[in-house]
């Protein structure tokens, strides 16, 4: 798998769900370079979920464009795609088979998607479950299988809408770590949707803050520490309690908690 990723660039966005319904979020400037790891943090309904949806191509703005390098955003493409809460596999087919759907759809080779399929379940830690049947699976392997089938296709930039935070602690972790270290292999862009203080400071390069309704981008902090990163590293600590901080200031939200729902 060859390296890539893109320069996103959000200008002038503003969403509303209908039109005389309230403002989603209005006047969003948002760019981010190649390869790199971004989380979007905020409360529940801020709109933080709606700008990914926009930025994957599954809902329109009502004014404003996302470009991905010199290409208008106006639907989903196998060049950007999305992974959800939920896996979203199809129980009654096997580990190869889910991840190896879309390669099918766009009319691939039996052997040409064998080999692609068989790498990218390396890729994720499940080469030993190819022929597995995937209700049997754990919710973590799950997860990994659809982060699988996400990258199959060689995304330039994968967007993740809080997919792990159904998990336990252990394989949350885990999947965080892992996540950013093949983003990091592959050198594509993530952009991660969270409320959780830990996980952006875990796994981007650069945590923007929305807050207000219609929700804003209203503070952004780089994260600059070292791979791979961990809890217990005093320096991840101090950037915890750094964007913990800015969080409470630009939020007006004292009693905020890392780990809310």
């Amino acid at each position: 798998m060859t390296e890539r990723g893109v320069n996103i660039k959000v200008q002038n966005l503003t969403h509303r769900y209908s039109a005389r319904g309230p403002i989603t979020f209005e006047n969003v400037q948002l760019a981010s370079n190649s390869g790199e790891v971004l989380a979007i943090i905020g409360r529940s309904g801020c709109g933080k979920s709606t700008l990914l949806h926009i930025l994957a191509g599954l809902l329109r703005p009502t004014s404003g464009t996302v470009h991905l390098d010199d290409t208008l955003v106006v639907e989903p493409s196998p060049r950007w795609v999305m992974m959800f809460q939920a896996p979203h596999l199809f129980p009654w087919m096997l580990v190869s088979q889910n991840v190896g759907i879309g390669l099918r759809f766009a009319r691939w080779g039996k052997q040409k998607i064998h080999k692609r399929v068989s790498e990218t379940l390396q890729l994720v830690d499940l080469e030993d479950y190819t022929d597995s049947n995937v209700q049997d699976l754990s919710g973590g392997q799950q997860q990994r299988v659809a982060l699988a089938r996400s990258l199959v296709m060689e995304p330039e930039l994968l967007m993740l809408d809080e997919p792990f935070s159904a998990l336990d602690a252990f394989t949350r972790s885990a999947l965080q770590h892992d996540v950013r270290s093949i983003s990091k292999r592959l050198g594509i862009n993530l952009v991660i949707v969270t409320h959780n203080i830990d996980e952006a400071v875990i796994m981007a390069d650069r945590a923007v803050i929305m807050a207000g309704s219609p929700g804003k981008i209203v503070h952004e902090m780089p994260i600059n520490l070292e791979d791979p990163r961990d809890s217990q590293d005093p320096k991840m600590q101090e950037m915890r309690t750094k964007l913990m901080e800015a969080f409470r200031e630009a939020t007006h939200a004292p009693n905020y908690e890392s780990n809310s729902g």
